[in-house]
């Protein structure tokens, strides 16, 4: 994706289901939990780079001694300056006597993460806050332990308010900080409600003070707090959670809207966003890896026991496709497939917009992301191109004229030529605070390798999405009209990207995007300005009724014109301001065929308006609202 949209965050959780002294032994290490959940966060850097957050808790501590840490920090190298960070505090206790490695019970005592379970989080800054106390996991602490709540997720809630005002229904006093806050505060509520009630039952029966945090420990249903605590909860979620008594969970959208994989065998239990890093961390084959089950809940107890609990109904599976388009890493062989296969969708419409013209046509791809995509659309160019050779082949045969001419003409010449035209050269830093500035240097983010595209000679460039259009206009087409070619084709192997997302992807302000800039400019040309204003009114009005209630009025002015007619619009609002004059086409993914080459992707909504939940057509409604009043800032 070459602009640089914000999206998804990652997460990563290891229970270690033997004592340390197992890992110390057979790894070499007691640390053997800490150093894998740094690898397994490593492996999902590309899911957060404003900040990052490491939490533990540690089974059997003795009453007096501390049983959960957190240790969280901003900004891209959060993940580097954590661990050397907590690693510095261990080996200054190694120097000191405090701990030896080869005795673990040193290591759990006198290290902050030197414990059984251990939690990581990737942030990317979707709420628009970017200070520590956003950065998961967040915590919530007591005296008791099976009170202490620490959690962490890959989550977008589109309801917030709603969650804040039953918590204040309560009698509670929230702070409106972020959606995390709201969901620990009332799985916190639920959680000391089961406390208490278990609480009450023992003193009533006269149990023994100390014996108490044990038999609560083994009576407290973590399904059940889930069941209670994700009524209301309407948006995109996976969030896994922590209890001071050393009880585990990850639990998932009704939607399966955020992924979620888990891995279990004798040693560990994991959790993370993608299934990639598990298999090579742990060494696991594909078929040791599952993906958790839309609307239920993965629960460890805290003597190793694993269980699977249905916590809400089981919905319609909209996992999101801009997984498998973009967010992911491109190394899960299921991704990998499906995203060649989506360049490969796009090869027909390609040739006949070059007119089969091979010869004089290089194809690349921006970004490197897209690059899986190129391989498909390039392999699927060569085998059209095969079959043209073995029709014309067989043609001559019949007639008896097939010679050395025709056979250099047909398999040396006209083959699908690929080459490295673009790639990126510097990252744009945040220090310049001028707007004009800012743009300046953006346009020198991308440059060209030179000599590979020849004056007059068709230029194909495959890219994953494309969403606002800045950076194409500003700088990517600025760069590849250099060698003044005949033609630029721009390939999106997404499909137009029209609606807000709000479960996780920082794309919510509908007035930024390409597409909607070109649909709206088309109805004000074709002199029906009214529309706009006629579904301004339908989205105020619909705000008023109940959220389940709500539908699409956005789509009335899609609906005007067709996706070649908007694709067209987008070209022109993209092309470049220089000296370049040839043509610019855009050819943007079909709806169709990403659910043809993304089977089990079914989230789309960001492309059709088919929200999965009832707050999607909130913020949609919202959206739209702040667009038409000229207003910046989050639908949701």
């Amino acid at each position: 994706m070459s602009d640089p949209i914000k999206h998804e965050c990652g997460i990563a959780v290891i229970r270690l289901l033997k004592p340390l002294e197992f890992y110390e032994q057979k790894y070499g290490t007691p640390l053997y939990g800490f150093n894998q959940l740094f690898l397994l966060m490593e492996k999902q850097h590309n899911r957060g780079q404003d900040g990052a957050g490491i939490g533990c808790v540690k089974l059997g501590v003795p009453a007096g001694e501390s049983f959960m840490a957190r240790d969280r920090a901003l900004g891209s190298s959060a993940l580097t300056e954590m661990f050397s960070r907590q690693l510095a505090d261990y080996d200054s206790k190694v120097r000191t006597g405090e701990i030896f490695p080869e005795i673990p019970s040193t290591v759990k005592k006198n290290f902050a993460f030197g414990g059984e379970i251990l939690m990581g989080h990737l942030r990317y800054g979707t709420s628009g806050n970017y200070d520590l106390s956003t950065c998961h996991p967040f915590a919530r602490k007591s005296i008791w332990p099976t009170r202490n709540l620490m959690i962490a997720g890959n989550f977008s809630i589109t309801n917030p308010n709603e969650l804040n005002e039953i918590l204040v229904n309560r009698g509670a006093h929230p702070i409106f900080s972020t959606d995390t806050q709201s969901l620990l505060e009332e799985l916190g509520f639920w959680l000391d409600d089961a406390h208490t009630t278990i609480f009450r039952e023992l003193r009533d029966a006269g149990v023994a003070g100390r014996d108490m945090p044990a038999i609560i420990s083994r009576r407290i249903d973590l399904a059940e707090v889930l069941r209670k605590a994700s009524v209301k909860w309407d948006g995109g979620y996976t969030i896994c959670g922590i209890t001071g008594n050393g009880d585990l969970f990850a639990t998932r959208d009704p939607n399966g809207i955020r992924p979620c994989f888990i891995m279990r065998n004798e040693e560990v239990v994991a959790v993370a966003s993608e299934r990639a890093p598990l298999m090579t961390i742990f060494n696991a084959s594909e078929a040791d890896v599952s993906e958790l089950r839309p609307g239920s809940a993965m629960i460890v107890e805290n003597h190793g026991e694993t269980r699977f609990e249905q916590i809400v109904p089981e919905g319609k599976k909209t996992q999101c496709s801009f997984e498998r388009l973009y967010f992911s890493r491109g190394n899960d062989v299921a991704i990998y497939r499906e995203r060649k296969a989506l360049g490969a969708a796009l090869a027909p419409r390609i040739l006949k917009e070059i007119d089969n013209d091979l010869l004089n046509t290089v194809f690349s791809f921006i970004p490197n992301t897209a690059e899986p995509a190129y391989y498909g659309m390039m392999a699927e160019l060569r085998i059209s191109r095969r079959r043209q050779v073995r029709a014309e082949l067989l043609a001559a045969a019949k007639k008896g004229k097939v010679d050395e001419a025709l056979i250099d003409r047909l398999i040396m010449g006209n083959w699908p030529r690929g080459e490295k035209v673009a790639h990126k050269d510097i990252k744009l830093r945040t220090f310049i605070s001028q707007e004009k500035d800012r743009t300046k240097l953006a346009s020198h983010v991308y440059d060209i390798t030179y000599g590979v595209v020849k004056e007059g000679e068709n230029l194909v460039i495959i890219d994953d999405s494309i969403v606002r259009g800045t950076t194409l206009r500003e700088s990517i087409l600025k760069i590849l009209s250099r060698p003044n070619p005949k033609k630029i084709i721009v390939c999106s192997s997404a499909p137009q990207v029209r609606y807000p997302d709000c479960y996780g992807i920082d794309m919510s302000e509908l007035g930024k995007f390409l597409a909607f800039q070109a649909a709206v400019q088309l109805v004000q040309q074709s002199g029906n300005g009214g529309l706009l204003r006629e579904v301004y009114k339908e989205c105020v009005e619909e705000l008023k009724q109940p959220t389940p209630s709500m539908v699409n009025h956005v789509a009335k002015i899609y609906d005007q014109f067709t996706m070649e007619q908007i694709s067209k619009k987008c070209a022109e609002l993209v092309y470049p301001s220089c000296d370049w004059h040839g043509e610019l086409v855009l050819i943007y993914q079909t709806i169709e065929d990403l659910h043809k080459s993304c089977p089990g992707s079914d989230g789309d909504w960001y492309f059709t308006g088919n929200y999965p939940t009832p707050g999607g057509f909130r913020a949609l409604n919202r959206a739209y609202i702040n667009f038409y009043e000229n207003r910046t800032g989050r639908a949701y």
